[in-house]
């Protein structure tokens, strides 16, 4: 069994959710966000998010260390969306508003400090970024690519590089 996650214990209205913070990714307890929509959510209702949004986890609540269903941020609103109730706003709001941002921002100091992977997307391609040591790096196979899109490059047509070789040969 792998090392089971420390969640971060977040409260409203008397009731608790355990959140964890993993590669950056938030991720909720199942259980008790049903709690928090007032329904039961068991893996029947898991099926209709996608399979990155749900994630059986080991995780240590209340001392105890047990497998629980965790869904991503994504997969609390799919759910909020999927259930949809009026009231379900304030509680999207305070996941949004409150908790998310609270565990990004108690995260540990090492884990800022590793590398990031984002994705720098123009009109003609997208391009996998590493941030690290606050520098952007790209993989050394994607440079041609890049460099075949740079406008800047001057190019001249075929015919002008077929005439200079021929040129040379006679």
């Amino acid at each position: 069994m792998s090392e089971p996650l420390l969640p971060t214990r977040f409260t409203r209205n008397k009731t608790h959710l355990h959140a964890v913070l993993v590669e950056n990714q938030a991720w909720f307890c199942v259980q008790d966000l049903g709690r928090l929509m007032g329904k039961h959510l068991d893996e029947r209702q898991l099926r209709k998010l996608d399979a990155d949004q749900r994630q059986l986890m080991c995780v240590e609540l209340f001392g105890e260390t047990e497998e629980q269903w965790m869904v991503s941020e994504s997969g609390v609103y799919a759910l909020l969306i999927y259930h949809y109730c009026p009231e379900y706003r304030q509680l999207r709001e305070w996941v949004t508003l409150q908790v998310v941002p609270a565990l990004r921002d108690a995260r540990p100091l090492r884990f800022v400090e590793r590398p990031v992977l984002s994705i720098l997307n123009w009109p003609h391609m997208s391009l996998r970024m590493l941030h690290w040591q606050d520098e952007p790096w790209i993989r050394l196979r994607d440079m041609p690519c890049v460099l075949s899109h740079d406008p800047f490059i001057a190019r001249r047509p075929y015919w002008k590089k077929a005439l200079q070789i021929l040129d040379r040969l006679f």
